[in-house]
């Protein structure tokens, strides 16, 4: 995606350098008030030529269940974090010296009403922490105001922010809603594995929130950009509970996508791949259940994130877990399965996508997915087949092969099983993230015919 802006920059670049007046300090802004792209001089044309915002994190936003609201007082009828200050962390991929967040308020029920944003280092650098470290706050602004409305489900971009982020770095935001979002419908991300702190108040500048009350979620943030050049890029996960990282361990941030990320930042070809985790518990390809179909969320979670070249898609099994255990109904998954992985593909190849696929790991002795008559299993192994054999997917990560017990291949190896026979634990998402090859995020010039088919 990098080349085709840098391509396209060239023309508007000489013809804006014509007009506007050099303005060469950061954050500088136009006759309009709009922010300007930092360090942008008529001398300095060819460096910004070369940059483009990228996502360096993202959450796959979802209705939020009951059980997952924030708790007492935080949630009252119709009334959700009412004078309420709200501090998260979340983990970078990449980093940048300038930053956005974005805010989602795609299953709101009503207007989500922003009444300040901060973001700083948090205490230690640690993921999941009340406090942040003393002299790193800034406040962020939309349109140069501190305050912002998101309607009903749409999402905003803040301004961007002059702020270090270092690569593989986590990032405290705090955000205070004096009016609270009127609704019981808001948009989350339940499976964080990240502690959040909630207090009652305008505390957004503090430095520690004693006292606060503590949950396992994220609200609102969907996105953290960086401005970054363009050998910066992002891969996208599009997954399930496999993926978001159901058996990992809470603030460790050790899901597979967190382990390929470090070892994707050790090598210089790959230090610049933003590995951005889309996925959520009990996501399905074909239907909605937690969360919006896979199908029906490509456009949002994938297409409309900023700098993506690649795709590795890793979903499935609970389309078929939660299809009946009949003969019929099982071929009927796996074709329909099949069908939507090969949408997933052209839709993906229209924007210059390069799309992996990851073969579906076991379940055999999951209750409920494994059924007596291995109907499941066949349908696994059907669709599996094809991710290997029909050439449609730019390349194959086999994590059945590696996730599978070689003397009950119907089964997690014991060493990886969480414990359920379906989810994995650490030791298994770093067999994951090992089994795939750093080649595959290696930026290279699309074929002349890709995105035919």
């Amino acid at each position: 995606m990098a080349r085709k802006f840098s391509i396209v920059g060239v023309a508007v670049t000489v013809a804006v350098a014509a007009t506007v007046a050099t303005a060469s300090a950061v954050g500088a802004v136009d006759t309009k008030g709009a922010p300007k792209a930092p360090g942008v001089t008529v001398g300095a044309q060819s460096q910004q030529l070369q940059k483009h915002w990228v996502n360096t994190w993202t959450s796959m936003p979802q209705l939020t269940e009951p059980s997952n609201m924030p708790p007492a007082p935080f949630t009252q009828d119709n009334l959700v974090l009412a004078d309420s200050t709200l501090r998260q962390t979340v983990h970078m991929s990449v980093g940048g010296q300038q930053m956005r967040l974005r805010i989602s308020n795609a299953f709101g029920g009503a207007a989500l009403p922003i009444t300040a944003v901060t973001v700083a280092l948090p205490a230690g650098g640690r993921a999941g922490d009340s406090a942040i470290q003393p002299g790193t706050s800034r406040k962020v602004t939309f349109h140069g105001r501190s305050s912002a409305v998101v309607p009903i489900g749409s999402q905003i971009v803040s301004d961007p922010l002059d702020f270090d982020l270092a690569p593989g770095s986590n990032l405290s935001v705090t955000i205070y809603l004096a009016e609270g979002q009127a609704s019981n419908s808001i948009t989350s991300h339940p499976g964080s594995r990240t502690t959040s702190y909630m207090l009652t108040g305008n505390h957004v500048g503090d430095t520690d929130l004693a006292g606060a009350t503590s949950t396992a979620h994220w609200y609102f943030l969907s996105g953290v950009e960086v401005w970054s050049g363009n050998t910066t890029a992002s891969a996208v996960m599009l997954g399930d509970s496999l993926t978001d990282g159901r058996g990992s361990l809470t603030n460790m941030n050790n899901r597979w996508p967190d382990l390929l990320q470090d070892r994707l930042r050790t090598h210089r070809d790959t230090a610049g791949v933003a590995v951005l985790n889309q996925a959520a518990g009990g996501n399905r390809v074909l239907n909605d259940g937690l969360g919006p179909n896979a199908l029906s969320r490509v456009d949002r979670d994938v297409l409309a994130q900023s700098g993506v070249e690649w795709l590795l898609v890793f979903e499935g099994v609970n389309d078929i877990g939660t299809a009946d255990a009949t003969e019929a109904a099982q071929k009927q998954v796996a074709d329909d399965l099949i069908a939507a992985y090969d949408q997933i593909i052209v839709r993906a190849h229209t924007q210059g996508i390069r799309v992996y696929g990851a073969t579906m790991t076991p379940f055999g002795g999951n209750n409920p997915y494994d059924d007596p008559d291995g109907y499941r299993e066949a349908a696994r192994q059907k669709v599996n087949k094809w991710i290997r054999t029909s050439g449609r997917f730019d390349s194959v990560i086999d994590f059945d092969r590696v996730a599978r017990d070689p003397q009950k291949p119907a089964q997690i190896l014991p060493a990886y099983d969480d414990g359920d026979h379906l989810h994995l634990n650490p030791t298994g998402y770093q067999a994951l993230a090992d089994a795939v090859p750093s080649s595959l995020f290696h930026q290279q010039p699309l074929p002349r015919d890709f995105g035919f088919n």
